[in-house]
């Protein structure tokens, strides 16, 4: 999978697109899934251009994957579903065609807000 400039999260980057946004700096932007799958469905996705984790953890700076961890947590408590003051929320990153990506720009997607289920069904 390549990387595609036009893919709908390169857009909601350059503002080209609107998104209902949670948080943002200068690695991460975290915004609200518009088809949510559970009570709480948030998005957190890197400023770079990359595909996903493969390729974000082979080219991105420490300092960009560092930025992508502590975002994803301070979006959790920003949310309310961080273990230590919610009751926790699952994290999830598809990658590539057997993993079911659909938008060619890394995204992890934090479900909480009640209990999330199995994991594989």
């Amino acid at each position: 999978m390549s990387y595609d400039n036009n893919n709908i999260f390169a857009k909601i980057l350059r503002e080209e697109i609107p998104c209902s946004k949670i948080y943002e700096d200068e690695f991460v932007l975290s915004f609200y899934d518009i088809n949510p799958q559970k009570k709480i469905h948030a998005l957190v996705i890197p400023k770079g251009k990359y595909t996903d984790l493969d390729d974000f953890s082979s080219n991105a700076s420490n300092e960009e994957i560092i930025g992508l961890i502590k975002g994803i947590n301070i979006v959790a408590k920003k949310l309310g579903i961080s273990s230590d003051i919610g009751s926790g929320y699952r994290a999830l990153a598809n990658i590539s065609d057997h993993g079911g990506q659909e938008v060619p720009h890394l995204h992890f997607h934090l479900f909480g807000g009640e209990i999330v289920g199995k994991m594989v069904s």
